[in-house]
């Protein structure tokens, strides 16, 4: 990816999904979608609700099984691996219901990666064995994604904190398995403006830093500011792909968005 987002085209994809379908009962949630994501882009994916986008990252990421088509990712085909060994290749992802272990502090739910297998492998933590660096570790990480270290945030219970910080552990929780690429859903969803406004050079701050990802957003302004490409589901179809811009003049589009005020507010 050159630095104004051009793609180039003699580099490999990161991840490829070629034609994955799914259906539930006689509902077809995905039909014969295809993307390539190549490394250090951002991919916006967007859609009405229930246009399949949940779907087709569950589908990615092991959490459904496609009836058809095939996911590669660095090379590897992972078509139906269990999410663990997806995450474990280095493919993790965020949730729209926040996931934390609401019982324990913030930093410590980082312990959890910080002790898996591609952790270890990747230099993700370097404690020599003791707990004590892996917790120095846990709260250098949140500190990159915006907790205050010199706070008590790092150390308060999970359940005690707001929607801002909940997204935000979410996304260090994902973070702490060095992954190659990471899918955030709905990362603005819930946030204040001034959260939204904070969140936004984080992630372009994580790009620069050579991360890649995949981000599956309503908040279309926010969104288009980050994203390189946008590629637009619809019951179950691709009926777009290319730059925001691009996909937001084609009429199919505005017709998906047809009564949505984020089609004229945020393009």
């Amino acid at each position: 990816m050159s630095p104004d987002g051009a793609q180039d085209t003699a580099q490999q994809p990161l991840l490829t999904v070629e034609n994955v379908s799914k259906k539930f009962g006689g509902i077809l949630a995905l039909s014969q979608v295809s993307l390539d994501v190549f490394p250090g882009e951002i991919i916006g994916i967007i859609g009405p609700n229930g246009s399949g986008k949940t779907t087709f990252v569950n589908a990615i990421t092991g959490f459904v099984k496609p009836d058809a088509g095939k996911v590669t990712f660095k090379g590897k085909d992972i078509t139906s691996q269990e999410p663990h060994k997806i995450a474990d290749l280095g493919l993790t992802r965020t949730f729209q219901v926040m996931r934390p272990y609401y019982s324990l502090p913030a930093y410590k739910n980082l312990i959890v990666p910080l002790f898996s297998p591609r952790a270890r492998r990747t230099g993700g933590w370097r404690g020599g064995g003791k707990m004590g660096s892996r917790d120095t570790v846990a709260v250098d990480i949140l500190e990159e994604i915006g907790f205050e270290r010199d706070s008590y945030v790092p150390y308060k219970v999970a359940s005690s904190l707001p929607t801002g910080y909940l997204k935000r552990l979410e996304l260090a929780r994902c973070l702490a398995l060095r992954p190659d690429l990471i899918i955030c859903d709905e990362v603005f969803s819930g946030l204040s403006m001034s959260e939204m406004a904070s969140m936004v050079p984080l992630i372009e701050k994580l790009q620069m830093e050579g991360m890649t990802l995949i981000m599956v957003e309503h908040r279309l302004r926010e969104l288009f500011r980050l994203a390189n490409r946008v590629m637009v589901l619809n019951f179950g179809c691709k009926i777009a792909e290319g730059t925001a811009q691009e996909v937001m003049e084609q009429s199919d589009v505005k017709e998906a968005y047809f009564g949505s005020e984020e089609v004229y507010e945020y393009v």
